[in-house]
């Protein structure tokens, strides 16, 4: 069977809402990140066949198709196509499934696969609440509401409480989950362990335009959080556990891998990082939402004819603290090797680019950690998860 490897990956550091990244247009941003992949692994830019980019806010700067416009604004060739995808929080880990599937295939040798987005320059929910302003409805239709009679709408946040409670979570228990995001982020931040994922692009606000500095860390992370401090942030619904401290942060960024098969190796001449082992996608409760990754998890495993202990580092993106607990409370991990370098609650979560973000943080720690096998699964909107195993060479 043919195989599909990564032969570079690069990601921005995460932006905070109106912060260093959010005087870039996304499509410029997304563009200044195929450019680095091209640079990272020596392309030849006519050699790249497709873009397959994540978005989750196709409107406004991220809609007619996004993907090819950042084509448009790169050095790549009109030739290449692109295609967006929206599969809500795991859209850029769907891109690369769908990479490698291309390359597995055959019928492509060289994609990139990315993702891209600007919560500041684009706000989250704005697909569904401007045409609601303007009167063209809402997603929900007759017959999902006939199957879903209890649900007036899907929310994650609800989901996030329904989870917690379903797993009994406290809400000390995730703020203390979410100090932990912290301060593992800022160490690893200290010790330099982002450095070889992160593409350096330019401060920008959309208050002050360039700032001349060049931004390199992720914004988002408060090397000085507490316990106390977490603790004293309003909970988003009176009675719940959940507030902004122990969820992701809203974040602009971009990030992207180019994958390749054999043929993809030769014709670029370079040693690859790490192959694609195994790729689940599954659907679950749409009400409950976020608890896709429990079963996604077990079943890539089975599939790939791996252990739990066989993974040396996982990568479960914290949308809400009560989804990498519930995760690690289902699969019995190791938790030192869960989100050892933080998370998204720490790092920032840029919707679309996250799946790509947080692979390219998996290929390094892989790489610097000299450890086979990394995991990396996302919860989705809608009650879906995708699971990608890979393995270092």
């Amino acid at each position: 069977m043919a195989e599909a490897y990564i032969v570079a990956a690069l990601r921005t550091a995460a932006g905070r809402r109106n912060g260093a990244l959010s005087g870039w247009h996304p499509v410029d941003l997304a563009a200044q990140v195929i450019d680095a992949l091209l640079d990272r692994s020596g392309a030849d830019p006519a050699l790249v066949e497709d873009v397959i980019m994540g978005c989750v806010s196709h409107v406004a700067e991220q809609s007619n198709n996004i993907a090819r416009n950042a084509v448009l604004a790169s050095r790549l060739p009109e030739k290449v196509p692109g295609v967006s995808l929206d599969r809500q929080c795991g859209s850029s880990q769907q891109a690369v499934h769908f990479a490698a599937q291309a390359v597995m295939s055959g019928t492509m040798d060289v994609v990139i696969a990315a993702g891209v987005e600007s919560m500041s320059r684009v706000p989250m929910f704005l697909p569904m609440t401007l045409p609601r302003k303007n009167g063209f409805g809402i997603y929900m239709s007759p017959n999902i509401r006939k199957r879903y009679p209890q649900t007036p709408e899907f929310s994650q946040f609800m989901g996030a409480e329904m989870l917690a409670a379903k797993h009994g979570f406290k809400k000390d228990e995730l703020d203390a989950f979410a100090l932990k995001s912290h301060q593992l982020a800022a160490a690893a931040t200290g010790a330099g362990k982002f450095r070889d994922e992160i593409l350096a692009v330019e401060a920008r606000t959309a208050e002050s335009g360039a700032t001349g500095a060049m931004h390199v860390a992720d914004e988002g992370i408060r090397a000085d959080a507490t316990l106390q401090g977490i603790a004293g942030v309003k909970l988003l619904q009176e009675g719940g556990v959940i507030s902004a401290a122990n969820a992701s942060q809203i974040a602009d960024g971009a990030a992207g891998l180019m994958i390749v098969n054999e043929r993809g190796l030769k014709k670029l001449g370079v040693a690859p990082l790490a192959r694609i082992h195994q790729m689940t996608a599954i659907g679950d409760d749409p009400v409950v939402m976020l608890e896709g990754p429990l079963p996604a998890t077990t079943i890539a495993l089975k599939k790939a004819g791996l252990k739990i202990d066989d993974i040396g580092h996982f990568e479960v993106n914290e949308a809400f603290a009560p989804v990498p607990l519930a995760w690690l409370k289902h699969t019995g991990a190791d938790p030192a090797r869960l989100n050892p370098l933080g998370g998204a609650i720490a790092l920032g979560h840029p919707l679309g680019a996250s799946g790509a973000k947080l692979m390219t943080t998996l290929v390094y720690a892989l790489k610097n950690g000299n450890q086979r096998y990394g995991l990396q699964t996302m919860c989705e909107g809608g009650g879906m998860a995708n699971v990608t195993i890979i393995e270092r060479l």
